[in-house]
């Protein structure tokens, strides 16, 4: 198989116990020079939004609780340059494919229910693919949420993606669990997870935690 990323040849499969166990390989999609461009988020790190370089609650998670927000989120890399270039070729580029390389880390307890952040229907039908949901293709999501159309996130300023309007509803007829986690693709200010807990909890959802897989 050839490294998704760079195309060069003879990836090795990567062996865990379970395979050991099964027999069975787990395939690898990149090669190893191109797996170490993606850094994962160390120790120091905000405990509320994961931060990376903070020890302490971040400024960011502060100005987030003095309005009556408290940020409970966990993300795994780092947004640096390789990401960039990564989310540039499998959002925008439409490079689907590309949905393999992380597929692995989004993992989580059965007991929440998985809730991923829509597109708006203009959005979806440019991309052709949620790029949220297709790293989840095996895991059983519920799209709880809709999302009205609006100018990309990605072109918008800090400030503007602060001061947006909540774009998400709860779709119609839906039953809402107890326990939900809302998963991204990128964190950035916050600010789409906010709006999406926001709107599920004013539907009676009790519990509401985030995941993206960079910060």
């Amino acid at each position: 198989m050839n490294c998704l990323i760079c195309q060069a040849k003879a990836l090795t499969p990567s062996i865990d116990f379970q395979a050991l166990i099964t027999l069975k390989s787990n395939p690898s999609y990149l090669c190893l020079t191109c797996k170490n461009t993606f850094i994962k988020i160390g120790a120091d790190h905000c405990p509320r939004c994961y931060k990376s370089g903070e020890k302490e609650i971040c400024q960011d998670c502060q100005e987030w609780e003095r309005k009556g927000i408290i940020i409970n989120h966990q993300a795994i890399f780092k947004y640096n340059g390789s990401m960039q270039q990564f989310f540039s070729r499998y959002k925008f580029m439409g490079d689907y494919q590309l949905h393999q390389v992380f597929k692995s880390y989004f993992k989580f307890k059965k007991e929440f229910t998985i809730v991923p952040i829509p597109l708006s229907p203009e959005r979806y039908q440019v991309r052709g693919f949620n790029q949220v949901a297709a790293f989840m293709e095996k895991l059983p999501l519920q799209h709880l949420l809709t999302k009205k159309e609006s100018q990309p996130q990605s072109s918008l300023t800090r400030e503007e993606r602060l001061t947006h309007t909540n774009p998400f509803q709860i779709k119609e007829n839906s039953s809402i669990p107890e326990k939900i986690i809302v998963v991204d693709d990128i964190y950035t200010t916050g600010a789409t997870l906010v709006h999406a807990c926001k709107t599920l909890k004013e539907a009676g959802c009790n519990t509401v935690k985030t995941f993206s897989l960079c910060r």
